[in-house]
């Protein structure tokens, strides 16, 4: 059974950091392109980054270029998004996502998603 599970996230003053980790299991972790996804309230869930199966390539929203990056460590089947300078707009429920393809402008690209967790940028 495919599982993400997710950690990190929290409360955070505009201009700080955080980084979201998501551990898989249950599937060949290293076939799969994993994302991430962000929903704020009243808001539809948008992507914000991903990262090839390799782990050679990524593509970023935007909205987060030169503030997020992404990696993998396929030994540990884990990836990270590490978000710095945050802003207050990406204040969102963060959630990650396995899929064939780095496809972040749908999300029915992905199949398994993460249970979620809470970035709040604020001072």
């Amino acid at each position: 059974q495919l599982q993400l599970v997710q950690s990190g996230g929290g409360l955070v003053q505009p201009g700080g950091s955080l980084r979201l980790s998501c551990a898989a299991s249950g599937f060949t972790f290293d076939y799969y392109a994993i994302a991430w996804f962000r929903q704020a309230p009243g808001k539809e869930r948008e992507g914000v980054s991903c990262i090839s199966s390799g782990g050679d390539s990524t593509n970023f929203a935007d909205s987060v270029k030169g503030r997020f990056t992404m990696s993998r460590d396929n030994a540990k089947n884990t990836v990270y998004l590490q978000m710095n300078n945050l802003k207050p707009e990406d204040t969102a429920v963060y959630y990650c996502a396995a899929g064939p393809r780095c496809r972040i402008t749908s999300t029915t690209t992905f199949d398994s998603w993460g249970q979620g967790t809470q970035v709040t940028v604020s001072s």
